[in-house]
């Protein structure tokens, strides 16, 4: 008997930076010899995207497709960064019926449907356990993929030890540059201000935020899997790497995955892209723009706002800024802001604003100079493939961390979380504009990450292991029936 057919289930938390990565992963194992994957939208979120997603169905593979279900709340609802808990609950009532009917159907006859076999595993979000329980329970082997970065999974891991050491929860009012010694491998860098942003004091009613413990328990969940799947690289996080291996199953870091299987940016992008902001880069000297995205969640007062501008203008380089017209809360248009910017640069510098940019056609473009970055790890991963210095002003979660690991642990940018000063902006964009030393250390890193998705290296070389081990469960499956 032949090897099985191995057809994969990829479930993605429905919020950009999970779809983006997750689709990276879904295209890579689609162009895998025989294995078919079905991708997993939410209803709305496949509408939002429309024709894109058929037509990246009609130039890959045959074997992926997109399929989706209801994630329960209504179209006008704004799925911001502050609900993503209300996104979970929801998707756990009506998502998850339609995701176990719809997981079942593909086990027996329709799961052949259009060429596809019956699907043989489920690769989903970590923040989607759920997910992985059902999938389980109908007898359908499942992995956990983490989005965000393996040192911040560690953290959230830690967190147990962190209380035994007394070091959670913070003393009010306490240095939030006091060591943190209780993750390991992180001992000699760590400080309070560097864990993720749920491991604060939140306001006087709580010992910690009452997120923490939520995202405690999907750690703990997602790390029952029968493995976990990282989007990270051996010479970025090899510490955190080799002491998550002896608490999970099976690890599998095969990242930067946009670096090993560019997936087209239309079909997973949410918000439409401005192309014309690449004419505009393509008149600029080279190395001589400051690019500024704060992601797709992070939301800025006008206050905030209006130090960022007044930092750029006083830095002196052109600036290429996306701003969402969700992004600023005074809920400003967007007209607006553009207008702000442009009174604000005249006679200072050049300046662009869109709502939305091709992210790594940008920097990779000769022009780009530095990230101004909220430190999100696909950005993070992206900068770093281009060798891009970056200046990092962390939003929440996991972005702590990876910011200090760009500061202070590979120096290929500078940290600024907890400011945000006009005359703080000036100076670190200056500095990551002008400095040879952090241009220098950002280029040697991205050879090295290059190397590792490279044939041969580590991130290929877990790639492939990864797919033998998914036809290997599909293997079982078709001898168990």
């Amino acid at each position: 008997m032949g090897a099985a057919a191995a057809h994969v289930l990829v479930f993605p938390m429905p919020l950009q930076g999970h779809i983006n990565v997750m689709l990276h992963l879904a295209t890579a194992l689609a162009a895998a010899a025989g294995v078919h994957v079905t991708f997993l939208h939410t209803d709305h979120n496949l509408r939002r995207l429309g024709n894109a997603a058929a037509a990246t169905t009609a130039g890959s593979p045959r074997r992926l497709r997109f399929l989706s279900v209801p994630d329960g709340l209504p179209d006008d609802h704004p799925r911001s960064a502050s609900d993503v808990p209300v996104m979970v609950d929801s998707l756990l009532g009506a998502g998850q019926a339609a995701y176990r009917a719809l997981l079942g159907s593909l086990l027996v006859g329709s799961g052949g449907a259009g060429g596809f076999p019956p699907v043989t595993s489920v690769v989903a979000d970590a923040l989607l356990t759920f997910a992985i329980d059902v999938a389980e329970e109908l007898g359908v082997p499942a992995l956990a993929f983490r989005t965000a970065s393996a040192s911040s999974l560690l953290a959230y891991m830690s967190v147990p030890r962190l209380f035994e050491l007394g070091e959670l929860p913070f003393p009010p009012g306490g240095d939030l540059d006091e060591p943190v010694r209780g993750v390991p491998g992180m001992e000699g860098f760590l400080r309070r201000r560097d864990l993720p942003s749920t491991f604060r004091r939140h306001g006087n009613d709580h010992d910690v935020h009452p997120k923490l413990q939520m995202l405690v328990d999907l750690t703990t969940g997602s790390c029952k899997a029968r493995a976990v799947i990282l989007n990270t690289a051996a010479s970025l996080e090899a510490p955190a790497l080799a002491h998550i291996a002896p608490r999970v199953r099976d690890v599998f870091a095969v990242g930067p995955l946009h670096a090993m299987s560019p997936a087209p940016a239309a079909a997973t992008s949410l918000w439409r892209e401005d192309d014309g902001c690449m004419a505009w880069l393509d008149g600029q000297a080279d190395r001589s723009v400051v690019y500024v995205s704060l992601g797709s969640l992070t939301v800025i007062s006008p206050e905030q706002f209006t130090e960022f501008l007044s930092g750029l203008v006083a830095a002196g380089h052109p600036f290429l800024w996306v701003l969402r017209p969700d992004m600023v809360t005074a809920r400003l248009q967007h007209a607006d802001l553009q207008e702000a910017v442009t009174a604000a640069a005249a006679g200072h510098s050049k300046a662009r604003v869109v709502e939305w940019a091709p992210q790594r056609d940008v920097l990779r473009h000769r022009a780009v100079g530095c990230f101004l970055t909220h430190a999100g790890w696909n950005s993070t991963l992206e900068a770093a493939v281009e060798g891009v210095p970056t200046v990092c002003w962390p939003f929440f979660v996991d972005q702590q961390i990876n910011s200090r690991f760009v500061g202070g642990v590979w120096g290929t940018g500078l940290d600024m979380k907890d400011a945000c000063d006009a005359a703080v902006v000036a100076r670190m964009v200056r500095e990551a504009m002008e400095s040879g030393e952090i241009r220098a250390t950002a280029q040697a890193l991205a050879e090295k990450v290059r190397r590792d998705v490279a044939d041969g290296g580590s991130s290929a070389t877990e790639f492939k292991r990864l797919v033998g081990f998914l036809q290997e469960l599909a293997t079982r499956i078709q001898h168990a029936n």
